[in-house]
């Protein structure tokens, strides 16, 4: 009876937390936990990632994010090719070598300089979050939603943004008593702006990695949401 007791209270408290707390209000919370000093906008760091996906060689990636001096760089490895993308404010470049050859070729299509920014945007973002979602052009639910994803019960913040920052619609589980991030999801949108139910991914975030007192994810796994198919892990090694 007092097991019982203690469960109805639990799901009483939580139910409560969600219809009493607002979007923002929530992520502000989350922000508090994952970078407590507030140090992300003046951030400058470096961290290595390694990516591991099914039936490839893994990629190693060495990332440097230099937000006040507006400047950003990755160094990709895979088997003997390595390919750096660097953005410099305005300006940026793409080079490619081969480990096997002494020559180091640069590359200037506006394909790979729009990778580049592609990249710089990306890993950003990731490694950015829950932080980024203060970001321009970012629109935060006010409704907070409770959900309970793998067995274990969450507070959800869905975020939309404008048209220009991308379509996709994204959904962010907090852990209802710690605030911690623990698992991103996103979906894709039709042209009427609906999301696709069996399109996107979602995102398991494990450990933490300590860098210039911000808490990022140290592991995230992808799976797609239609099927929980294993895409790939993504592991800060460095």
């Amino acid at each position: 009876m007092k097991y019982l007791f203690s469960l109805l209270f639990i799901g009483a408290f939580f139910n409560g937390v969600a219809q009493e707390i607002t979007g923002q209000q929530l992520l502000d919370k989350a922000i508090k936990v994952h970078d407590p000093s507030g140090n992300w906008n003046s951030f400058k760091g470096n961290l290595q990632v390694t990516m591991s996906t099914p039936d490839k060689p893994a990629r190693v990636s060495d990332i440097l994010i230099d937000l006040p001096a507006q400047k950003f760089s990755v160094a990709a490895t895979r088997d003997s090719v390595i390919t750096i993308y660097a953005v410099d404010k305005e300006n940026t470049s793409v080079d490619k070598k081969d480990l096997r050859s002494p020559e180091t070729k640069a590359v200037s299509s506006d394909k790979d300089n729009e990778r580049a920014v592609f990249m710089k945007n990306y890993y950003t973002y990731l490694y950015g979050l829950p932080m980024k979602l203060k970001d321009e052009g970012t629109h935060i639910d006010p409704k907070v939603e409770r959900k309970t994803f793998k067995g274990k019960e969450y507070l959800v913040v869905k975020a939309s943004y404008n048209e220009a920052v991308g379509s996709d619609v994204w959904f962010f589980y907090f852990d209802p008593i710690s605030y911690k991030m623990e698992i991103y999801q996103f979906f894709r949108t039709d042209q009427k702006g609906n999301i696709k139910p069996d399109s996107g991914e979602y995102i398991l975030l494990s450990d933490s990695h300590l860098i210039n007192g911000i808490h990022m994810p140290k592991v995230r796994k992808w799976y797609y949401n239609k099927d929980d198919k294993f895409l790939g892990a993504d592991v800060i090694t460095k």
